[in-house]
């Protein structure tokens, strides 16, 4: 690993940033655009972006469902490990190169899918595909997005596509020959959402899919200038009214009348789930899985990967933390690679996630923020933030690589019983 910083430099002035030959080198945190500069934590941008974005919108982007345990369960179990640190151990060679479906990416995390991204940022899932691209990390782009599969796939080296799907054989085929046809490599079929959630908080925040054009709506616009004349302006005259255009009929952004079409997402099947094995050539997965028996049952139908997620906590309230379950998934998987989502905000969370079981980590809705804060650069500045700690806490923990985190460096530290399984 490149270390070499100006003398005049202090710790707190240098951040890491991926370097060309896919490693990590320092830069000083004084060359970093004001834009960004201030932002030092993933939850500086959740924070921030409250500042930005309509009433309506922050409340989609950041809320849950009921009464958000889930949502605060995802962010609490990590408070209940510890770490146990291992010291006098030469850690200069760390890397956190880390290899997923055949590609070797720069660190152990990604961009979670996330629907609707362009209602936070201007044409946000090619805002994420570029960051992606130039940090070497993956994205996986949604079904739920407002562009098209073709035009983000194109746009960076987004290779993973995620599905919402209802139990009907020709809504699938359509999917997964529009997906490989684009270039898609991985899809993961999202199996938590057989209904809607019951999303009280949209409602309260005046959020409706799609957007109902009402005085408290244009109000609420209009006391978000950025957001109202950088992304909706913007895209109404430089592109149309989005729509939803990789799931069923396309839905406008903005309507009085159109209703969102969700398909019977309730009838899907470990039927349909072979029929997609069959079809499908390269990795698939399933996302929202937590139960041991689900994860066996993708082992037996020559399944790829398993997504630990409770959907950021906007499905079933209620629902265990994936960090709660993954030593025991762990355990039935076999090859299958488990990747977790939800509620991951730092990059000790991380380590503690791939000390569990998990191969990777995505996260979501900390980079959308950072988008429509300050764009590309905003997610770039993101993106070296969480490298930057997970670097730091690999030297403090004594390991050079990621393969070297175990359960040997995490302790209970308020009842996380968990870890005892």
């Amino acid at each position: 690993m490149n270390t070499v910083a100006s003398a005049n430099s202090t710790a707190t002035d240098l951040a890491l940033t991926p370097d060309t030959a896919g490693g990590l080198s320092f830069v000083d945190r004084r060359t970093l655009p004001r834009g960004v500069r201030d932002y030092l934590s993933l939850h500086d941008f959740i924070d921030h972006a409250r500042k930005i974005l309509p009433r309506p919108i922050y409340g989609y982007v950041t809320g849950g469902v009921e009464d958000n345990m889930s949502l605060r369960g995802n962010r609490d179990v990590f408070e209940e490990i510890g770490f146990v640190p291992k010291p006098l151990v030469d850690t200069t060679q760390r890397t956190m190169k880390t290899e997923l479906f055949g590609h070797t990416y720069s660190a152990p995390f990604g961009f979670a899918p996330m629907g609707g991204t362009s209602t936070a940022t201007y044409q946000g899932d090619l805002v994420l595909a570029r960051a992606a691209a130039a940090a070497n990390i993956p994205m996986m782009m949604s079904g739920a997005s407002l562009m098209k599969m073709e035009d983000v796939r194109a746009a960076g080296r987004t290779t993973m596509f995620q599905a919402y799907l209802p139990g009907d054989e020709s809504r699938i085929n359509e999917t997964f020959e529009r997906a490989a046809k684009a270039g898609f490599e991985t899809i993961a079929v999202t199996v938590d959402v057989q209904v809607a959630g019951n999303r009280e908080n949209n409602v309260r925040a005046g959020f409706n899919n799609p957007l109902r054009p009402t005085p408290r709506l244009a109000w609420d616009c209009m006391l978000r200038p950025k957001w109202l004349f950088g992304m909706l302006l913007k895209t109404l005259i430089l592109d149309g009214m989005p729509h939803v255009e990789n799931m069923g009929p396309r839905v406008p952004l903005i309507s009085k009348t159109a209703l969102r079409g969700y398909g019977r997402r309730d009838r899907l099947t470990w039927k349909h789930v072979a029929h997609m094995r069959k079809i499908w050539k390269g990795n698939l997965l399933l996302k929202g899985v937590l139960h041991k028996d689900v994860v066996r049952m993708a082992r037996e139908h020559g399944l790829d990967g398993i997504m630990v997620s409770n959907h950021g906590g906007r499905q079933l309230d209620g629902t265990v933390s994936p960090l709660r379950v993954l030593p025991g998934l762990r355990e039935v998987a076999g090859d299958m690679k488990l990747i977790m989502d939800s509620g991951i905000r730092r990059g000790g969370d991380i380590l503690k996630a791939l000390a569990l079981g998990a191969d990777f980590c995505f996260i979501g809705r900390p980079f959308l923020c950072a988008a429509a804060v300050a764009g590309q650069l905003g997610v770039d500045h993101a993106i070296r933030l969480l490298i930057d700690e997970i670097d730091r806490d690999m030297a403090m923990l004594g390991i050079n690589t990621l393969k070297e985190m175990s359960k040997e460096f995490l302790m209970p530290a308020t009842g996380a019983g968990f870890l005892q399984k």
